[in-house]
């Protein structure tokens, strides 16, 4: 064990002081609910409970307010995230042209629902409103990479490049 008490074996995780040192930050300002949020998702991957409560206390605010926060914007999440982010448009063009039953194909190949990740970490599934790429419907993004016009049977193949 190192002199500050960290170690890899049951000591003190170097996220949760990463967390610390966030909340110490913002402690003392107005309005710094959602930004220590924001920083704490890019130090953890998503926010769970214990760092909704950490986040909480170390604000002085209720943890309802911080769950409400956190369950209201889209952009945070209390689901794990897989090294690839699957992201399904289920906007009215891409759900007119079929992006239901290319959702339910990525549920069925990864094994997981919506929300899921599955149990290597390697993928993680959501529905979104809109990508903004109408005129590509269906379309889905996996990170930054964009497919469309797709169809149910493409799946497989997207899914052969992302398996390393």
């Amino acid at each position: 064990m190192s002199a500050n008490g960290c170690c890899c074996c049951g000591g003190v995780d170097s996220r949760d002081q990463k967390l610390q040192e966030i909340i110490e930050k913002y402690k003392n300002t107005r309005g710094a609910l959602v930004p220590v949020l924001h920083e704490a998702q890019e130090v953890y991957g998503y926010l769970p409970l214990e760092v909704q409560k950490k986040i909480a206390e170390g604000l002085n605010v209720p943890l309802s307010e911080v769950y409400g926060v956190v369950t209201f914007y889209t952009q945070f999440s209390l689901n794990p995230k897989g090294k690839y982010k699957i992201q399904i448009c289920m906007g009215t063009a891409c759900y007119v042209k079929g992006s239901g039953a290319i959702l339910e194909k990525f549920k069925e190949k990864l094994e997981i629902d919506v929300g899921g990740c599955t149990s290597d970490g390697k993928f993680s599934l959501e529905a979104c409103r809109c990508i903004g790429a109408c005129g590509l419907a269906p379309v889905i993004m996996i990170n930054d990479d964009v497919y469309g016009r797709l169809v149910p049977d493409d799946v497989e193949g997207i899914l052969e490049k992302y398996k390393e």
